[in-house]
């Protein structure tokens, strides 16, 4: 059974958005970095039991410029959000993230002075995974919640330029949210 049963005439009719929007959210390239403990849920997300192939997303990037998701899986501590916002800047439009776990999202049981209360400080965030660490399983479901939010973008805004001018500044020397003087 092939794609001829299902169209006798061999003519297909979509929009070039649709069409743009399956092939964007059928192969993510999520970027191979992992901060804590949840980074061990995300490697076994692609592992053979779980398969993560199925959904499109497999190929996990070791440059920046090569992937188009970041996962963020775990604690991010005031010293890496520099690098998590470099890293990100770094990835060719359109880019999403996914936070990865409790500590990713609003800082965990890790209330102090360290760590990020929520990486959605640092870069824009499309998709939360709750859990401490959450199962593969809940990566999975946030993966394919961020294939449907990718189905319904609109192809003029590929991804919201105002979400992205959002963002704080990153946490650093020299920046007002470091708690130190600005030069």
């Amino acid at each position: 059974m092939g794609l001829e049963e299902f169209v006798p005439d061999g003519i297909l009719t979509t929009t070039v958005e649709k069409l743009v929007n399956w092939a964007r959210r059928s192969s993510l390239w999520p970027a191979t970095f992992g901060l804590a403990c949840c980074a061990i849920e995300m490697m076994a997300t692609s592992a053979s039991r779980y398969d993560l192939a199925r959904f499109g997303a497999e190929v996990f990037r070791a440059s920046p410029r090569q992937a188009d998701l970041m996962i963020v899986a775990g604690r991010v501590s005031k010293k890496m959000a520099p690098i998590v916002k470099r890293i990100y800047d770094q990835m060719p439009e359109p880019k999403w993230v996914i936070s990865m776990g409790a500590c990713a999202s609003c800082g965990g049981e890790f209330y102090d002075y360290a760590i990020v209360q929520g990486v959605d400080t640092v870069v824009p965030v499309d998709v939360y995974v709750p859990g401490c660490p959450p199962r593969p399983e809940a990566l999975i479901y946030g993966i394919m919640k961020l294939q449907e939010k990718i189905d319904r973008m609109k192809l003029k805004d590929a991804k919201n330029p105002e979400m992205i001018s959002e963002a704080p500044p990153p946490y650093g020397p020299g920046t007002a949210s470091s708690g130190e003087p600005s030069a």
